[in-house]
């Protein structure tokens, strides 16, 4: 077998594979709805606290053609990305900070320690009162849970790159800036990307819980509202836009990084 035909035969098992597995998936998915539907119907489960999916379309129905779900969707997602974004460059400018100077990562390092033990949620009710019961604690919420994490997995990814490559840089002259932005950077964008990938989920949980202590609109609220009502179909449909918007934006990180291997 050639080369090339070798080649074209890995690629049609690759095909091949993938669409097994998207059966797969789909047949999970569309076997685990039918499931919870008929499980409902039947009283297998509590039908007022687990709802159903045709309740839930229903509802979502119900909520898109008032423009309800759609407000509270946008001021949600925004929030998240917005923290998302920033607590990632934030943790991977630290990063870079505590490359640039070992003192100050010395220095650092027992608090970095101490920070990502610390169970962030915990310190919601500080930033509300420092930012303010409002979208500004929401979205520090989000950058907060994010920014250790970010900070700790790009450092030492920074600092495993090969000295090697460094002392090819220091050889011909070159500073220690071109050094960063030729060497370390981009032998580090994997594990940046892989990083976003993290951050998706925590972005979503640290704005949620921002919403829960203070908002008066968003997916958060809407869960909280519906617990109080002990409406638990709105729950359920808060929480299955939140699943579909994280896939969403997981999705997105996935191929930006496929596109960057392609490129390296």
């Amino acid at each position: 077998m050639t080369m090339s035909s070798a080649h074209a035969e890995f690629l049609k098992q690759a095909k091949k594979e993938t669409r097994v597995i998207r059966i797969v998936q789909l047949a999970i998915f569309i076997g685990f709805f039918s499931l919870w539907e008929l499980s409902s119907r039947t009283g297998a489960i509590d039908p007022l606290l687990f709802s159903s999916p045709t309740r839930i379309f229903n509802l979502f129905l119900t909520k898109s053609a008032d423009g309800s779900l759609f407000v509270n969707t946008g001021i949600t997602l925004f929030e998240t990305v917005l923290g998302f974004i920033l607590g990632t460059l934030f943790g991977t400018l630290l990063a870079a900070l505590f490359w640039w100077s070992p003192f100050v990562s010395k220095v650092m390092d027992p608090y970095l320690v101490i920070l990502n033990a610390m169970p962030k949620v915990a310190l919601g009710p500080i930033l509300i009162v420092a930012l303010g019961p409002n979208m500004s604690s929401i979205i520090a919420m989000g950058i907060l849970i994010s920014v250790i994490i970010t900070t700790i997995v790009v450092f030492t990814a920074f600092r495993n790159v090969d000295q090697n490559y460094l002392k090819v840089i220091q050889s011909f002259g070159g500073s220690k800036k071109q050094a960063f932005l030729e060497v370390v950077l981009p032998a580090c964008f994997p594990t940046i990307v892989s990083t976003l990938k993290v951050n998706v989920g925590l972005s979503w949980v640290g704005v949620i819980v921002g919403e829960f202590l203070v908002s008066k609109q968003g997916l958060g609220y809407m869960i909280i509202y519906g617990f109080q009502v002990f409406n638990f179909t709105l729950v359920l449909l808060s929480l299955v836009v939140i699943a579909f918007l994280a896939t969403i934006m997981y999705q997105l990180v996935e191929q930006i990084e496929k596109k960057l291997i392609r490129s390296r």
